[in-house]
């Protein structure tokens, strides 16, 4: 196919309450912030321009996540992550054993030492704001840097914080909840400590998407890593842009995953395919003449989700969607 047809779809209006209010709540922690690190799937369509308007000009470095699971050969990182003052950019997982813990703390150090600090310029302590689509691993970071510069939580999961004021410091033993999925932060957290020198405190906030996509292709690419949940937009047409994609890129691994014998133009013999391989089936209740009959029939829907959970566990290939 040369092009994919949504076939009227929206998912552009996708902007649950809390986003707005974290905005808000966002812009008023500004005043304190140094430095701002954005955390993101996608180098283009993943990133938020409502927010760089909205928190104006500050030191900022871009942290591309999962860059194990992108493409080698489409990675177009800006060395100048911010629209002014000054920025850099960072790729990988978040992993106190990565690269990317080991230079963001450096790199956010310099830039603030670099820029003016404005009326903070007394304080010798970094407050720095992460912001980000959601489900972008903000909170991940998060943690992995508290795990490596003060060794907390490092044989287990971290301890949780319930939303506070932004004036009080949350305790070193404490940190930020994760999830798979989008919508875990609601509301912009207290600061939480993750290095001692220097002094440096970060603020968890809710993943924010702009009130209005600028298309629907770039909504679709949000889904498909996980800022917008799956059914609001759709497994089936998710999948069937995935496909698109796939064979657009002339990546073909899912032919060898799921025993095709040849590349897919079109979703339905794959998601049949997945379905009679894996057993995806679900009972039917079918009115007939004679009474109600009970069928089994393939579970398309569960073979969708399956797709997408293939390609997001990176079992598709390196695929990189801008």
């Amino acid at each position: 196919r040369e092009r994919f047809e949504f076939g009227g779809r929206d998912v552009a209006s996708w902007f649950p309450r809390h986003m707005a209010k974290g905005l808000r709540r966002m812009r008023l922690a500004l005043r304190r912030a140094d430095c701002l690190v954005e955390r993101g799937h996608i180098p283009l369509s993943g990133r938020n321009p409502a927010l760089q308007e909205a928190l104006g000009i500050r030191p900022h470095v871009l942290v591309l996540n999962k860059m194990d699971l992108a493409d080698p050969r489409r990675q177009p990182v800006s060395a100048g992550a911010g629209p002014g003052g000054g920025g850099g950019g960072v790729t990988g997982r978040a992993q106190s054993d990565s690269p990317v813990p080991l230079q963001v703390v450096p790199m956010v150090a310099r830039l603030v030492a670099d820029g003016p600090r404005y009326h903070r310029a007394e304080s010798s302590e970094h407050n720095i704001l992460v912001i980000g689509v959601p489900n972008a691993g903000k909170s991940s970071l998060i943690n992995a840097l508290r795990r490596l510069h003060l060794k907390k939580g490092a044989r287990g999961q971290l301890g949780t914080v319930p939303p506070v004021s932004l004036t009080v410091s949350v305790p070193p033993g404490k940190a930020t909840a994760v999830g798979g999925e989008p919508g875990i932060t609601k509301a912009v957290l207290s600061r939480i400590q993750v290095c001692e020198k220097p002094l440096m405190y970060l603020v968890d906030t809710p993943g924010v998407l702009p009130p209005r996509l600028g298309d629907v292709e770039t909504g679709m690419k949000l889904a498909l890593c996980g800022a917008i949940l799956d059914h609001l937009v759709g497994e089936d047409v998710m999948a069937d842009y995935l496909l698109y994609t796939l064979n657009k890129q002339q990546q073909f691994r899912y032919v060898q995953r799921y025993g095709l014998g040849q590349p897919c133009n079109h979703i339905e013999p794959l998601l049949k395919h997945v379905a009679l391989s894996q057993g995806r089936t679900q009972k039917v209740k079918v009115l007939t003449g004679t009474g109600n009959v009970n069928m089994m029939m393939l579970n398309y829907p569960a073979a969708a989700y399956e797709f997408l959970r293939d390609f997001r566990a990176g079992r598709l290939g390196r695929v990189t969607l801008d």
